[in-house]
């Protein structure tokens, strides 16, 4: 009797224990517990749930004579498959496709494949000519977000892995791909969280942040120390943008003469071929609430407003090629706003639509991505801050979350990198006022690793 009592009190032990380690572990819990129960279920039935999914073809001429042969009938046959590959967040499927079959065809029955398997999500995609990859996802990897171990920087100079996408990925911000980005979010929708990762990850690297913030500067004010240069009311907005396309046609020149006649001359188009020594340092400008320059109270705003907004466009046709980027924030962005805003979006190949308050803005940003992009973010929860819809001009679209970074952590990374601030003498005159105070750039740690606030 003290044996059996022993024994249910162990058992009762270790199934508290999965449960501690499924709350707090899960990736843990996924690779003691989780794949080799999933990877089993999937061995298991795959053939009959590809089968009952109308995922198989009919069986060879060949394979239903031999079925013949011995009395029995042939059965249909599935996609051949690789055997399941753990991931950290779930795991992988390699299949090849029977003739016939067509992506379009997995991808519709993914759900049914989710809830065949018992998993949290399937994602599929195709990865070369009749083949495909299926990602098992073990749990919402989206509810608890933290930053990688390893703050890797995947591609080097401008590029940043800053949320983690549904599929157990993260979307990294190439600003070299994709030059321009426009970022859209209600209050409390985790759209300054995600531009404190983009910041935090900026101020490490040789990089000349520029900030245009109207609303008096309070968002992009605590980062001070490491901009170079910020305007907080359109007058100085307007004057700043002036001095950025003086910077952007001197580049050009630049560009011009290397490509010049000469033993020395390269053959570039861009500011990247050129030799590294005179390179210029790329240069990101955060425009945050994009709604406050197009506001136009009097005749005088409105040649304000339409000068603003046309040297944007200019930046944003032509910044690329002279290192020059574009990131615009907003809480919301429609072509009510005025001439010249359907221009600038559609210069912005990047987008990441959090919650927002309205159908429309939702629309201008990921509509001509994706309908289906645009629906998903009008069916954001409001009590998950930080999800959003990322997406570009390609068509591509996923659900992400950024780690959650306070204000008071980003702003002492900007501190502890402020010696990084580049030197551009154009933008001197804009620099913020700031204690400056010598630091080591290598105590600028990470932000603590915590979960995104429920």
């Amino acid at each position: 009797m003290a044996d059996a009592v022993w024994s249910v009190t162990l058992c009762l032990l270790a199934l508290a224990a999965l449960l501690v380690l499924n709350r707090r572990l899960p990736v843990a819990y996924w690779w003691l517990v989780g794949y080799p129960i999933i990877a089993l279920r999937v061995l298991a039935t795959y053939r009959a749930t590809m089968d009952a999914c109308g995922l198989t073809v009919p069986a060879s001429a060949m394979r239903r004579a031999t079925a013949r042969l011995v009395g029995r009938e042939a059965a249909p046959v599935p996609p051949r498959r690789s055997l399941p590959l753990p991931t950290g967040s779930g795991l992988v499927l390699r299949l090849r496709m029977a003739a016939g079959q067509a992506p379009e065809d997995f991808i519709a029955s993914a759900d049914r494949l989710r809830h065949a398997w018992a998993v949290h999500a399937v994602h599929i995609r195709p990865t070369k000519p009749g083949r495909l990859e299926l990602r098992l996802i073990g749990w919402d990897v989206l509810a608890d977000v933290r930053h990688p171990r390893r703050w890797r920087q995947s591609g080097g100079l401008l590029s940043l892995p800053l949320a983690l996408r549904d599929d157990g990925r993260w979307h990294v911000r190439d600003f070299r791909t994709v030059p321009h980005e426009l970022i859209l979010g209600a209050t409390q929708s985790g759209k300054s969280v995600y531009l404190r990762n983009l910041v935090c990850g900026l101020a490490r690297q040789p990089v000349v942040l520029v900030g245009i913030d109207c609303k008096w500067g309070v968002e992009l004010a605590p980062f001070a120390p490491r901009l170079s240069a910020l305007a907080d009311t359109p007058d100085r907005a307007n004057e700043l943008l002036d001095v950025l396309l003086e910077e952007m046609e001197a580049r050009f020149r630049l560009i011009g003469l290397a490509s010049g006649a000469g033993p020395d001359a390269v053959l570039t188009s861009d500011v990247w071929g050129l030799p590294e020594k005179v390179r210029p340092v790329p240069v990101v400008v955060v425009v945050d609430e994009v709604a406050e320059l197009f506001l136009a109270a009097n005749r005088d705003d409105e040649k304000r407003r339409d000068a603003m907004v046309t040297k944007l466009i200019r930046i944003a046709q032509l910044g690329r090629a002279a290192g020059i980027y574009l990131e615009v924030c907003g809480q919301r962005f429609g072509s009510e706003l005025g001439k010249g805003a359907t221009m600038l979006r559609a210069q912005l190949t990047g987008r990441v639509c959090h919650r927002v308050n309205d159908e429309s803005s939702a629309n201008m940003a990921l509509a001509d991505i994706s309908p289906e992009a645009a629906l998903a973010a009008t069916s954001i929860p409001a009590d998950r801050p930080g999800v959003a819809i990322v997406g570009d001009s390609s068509g591509g679209w996923s659900r992400a979350r950024s780690p959650h970074v306070t204000l008071d952590e980003a702003a002492a990374v900007c501190k502890a990198t402020s010696a990084l601030v580049p030197q551009l003498p154009r933008l001197d005159s804009f620099r913020p006022a700031v204690a400056a105070e010598p630091t080591d750039v290598s105590a600028a740690a990470l932000p603590t690793a915590r979960p995104v606030t429920e």
